[in-house]
């Protein structure tokens, strides 16, 4: 997630902020005047910038601030996504948990413990030998059920086709590893093709999920309406993930490429809260689920995203609790830049062709090149930003001769 700061007007040495938020109806033209840096000789190359993520959508640190001027977490989701509705958001999602990667399915042994088949939906309670482990794994199409006093592993039955574990206490403890991890609702052994490797994938209610997201993705003990905020963003952005699926048998992944999802431990009791007060609330457009995209900061200027309600917008929030990512610095030298494009030669000069027009220099970087003896390469500033690991890719820079000794 992208966070920004915006540069807020001074008024009788105090900060101006609007108690309500208005969202801007359009973004500034894109700027292509070329901006141009000479680099001579061994080169220290300083990158200034704004912003954390892509910036699209919410600003993590823009909600915090906001919360902190005394905006709901209602007026904070409607800033950040202007012209969606509020609805109703239900029902289980399937969540892949990315770091079972084994071929079975293993639970810690407890009582009440049931297995169901996916296809025909047959339960079993299973019985109460003296197991220390629980498993299901493939058996060609079926499934075999398993279980250990700690040797070897003894079927207890074979089912047909794919099946789920689930606990009466609406809890199971996953062994990944030899670790531990504990997840609310049932796990499945699913593949993602008939006959093919089976994955781990958490069915669970959605207000359940979001107990082992929010925290995750902002701290639990941050401004409640912040946090609140967070909860409706994460909501919907299931939501949506839930009506264009990542694959056919599961919904959304458990990592930063989709949301940060850790199960039951994770859980704080306060982002629990936060979500209670916000239950089943979501954002809509045109009656379905909005993309509800969010970054940690946008700068201080949101950026526009693919739908009409992700808008390029000031953001006068994003700035007021963010110190490390509102505006932040950071130095490559000329010898870095031509490793990973060794086709121009020495570097000779820095272009900045275009931007998108909206903030500081103009804005985020949509097109650029590193100009050296033997060649150009032509780049977008987010593949600057993931070859140096730079925070977003709105930037700017300043080139000077190279001190002797290493830059840091």
């Amino acid at each position: 997630m992208t966070r920004t700061r915006t540069f807020l007007a001074l008024a009788a040495g105090a900060l101006l902020l609007p108690m309500l938020p208005t969202p801007v109806a359009s973004a500034a033209e894109p700027r292509s005047r070329a901006e141009t840096w000479p680099v001579t000789g061994s080169t220290a190359i300083t990158v200034t910038g704004h912003g954390f993520g892509h910036g699209r959508g919410m600003s993590q640190y823009g909600a915090l601030g906001a919360a902190q001027q005394g905006l709901s977490w209602r007026q904070i989701n409607e800033f950040y996504y202007p012209g969606t509705t509020w609805g109703a958001v239900r029902g289980k999602l399937r969540v892949l948990i990315t770091a079972d990667t084994g071929r079975d399915v293993q639970v810690v042994a407890e009582r009440g413990i049931k297995v169901t088949t996916l296809g025909r939906k047959r339960t079993w309670r299973l019985p109460p030998v003296a197991a220390r482990k629980w498993r299901l794994v493939a058996r060609g199409d079926d499934t075999a059920v398993q279980w250990t006093k700690g040797g070897a592993w003894r079927t207890w039955r074979t089912v047909r086709g794919e099946a789920e574990l689930t606990a009466a206490d609406g809890r199971l403890t996953l062994v990944v590893r030899g670790a531990r991890r504990e997840y609310r609702g049932a796990l499945q052994s699913v593949a993602a093709r008939k006959g093919g490797r089976r994955q781990t994938v958490n069915r669970v209610g959605m207000e359940a999920y979001l107990r082992g997201v929010v925290p995750q993705e902002v701290p639990a003990l941050w401004e409640p309406a912040a946090v609140s905020a967070q909860s409706v963003a994460a909501r919907t952005y299931a939501a949506y993930e839930r009506a264009h699926p990542a694959a056919a048998h599961y919904d959304i992944c458990d990592t930063t490429q989709c949301q940060v999802y850790g199960g039951a431990d994770v859980e704080h009791p306060a982002a629990t809260e936060a979500i209670r007060a916000t239950a089943k609330q979501g954002l809509f457009h045109d009656g379905r689920p909005a993309f509800t995209q969010f970054s940690a900061s946008n700068g201080g200027f949101s950026a526009a995203g693919s739908m009409p309600y992700l808008v390029a917008q000031p953001d006068p929030y994003d700035g007021l609790a963010n110190p490390k990512y509102s505006t932040w610095t950071t130095v490559i030298d000329d010898t870095q830049v031509e490793r990973h494009w060794p086709a121009i030669g020495d570097l000779t000069r820095i272009e900045v062709i275009s931007r998108d027009g909206n903030g500081d220099w103009g804005g985020r970087v949509t097109d650029m090149a590193f100009i050296g003896t033997t060649g150009t390469a032509r780049v977008d500033g987010d593949t600057v930003r993931s070859y140096f690991g730079l925070y977003s890719d709105w930037f700017t820079f300043s080139v000077m001769p190279r001190q002797k000794g290493p830059v840091r």
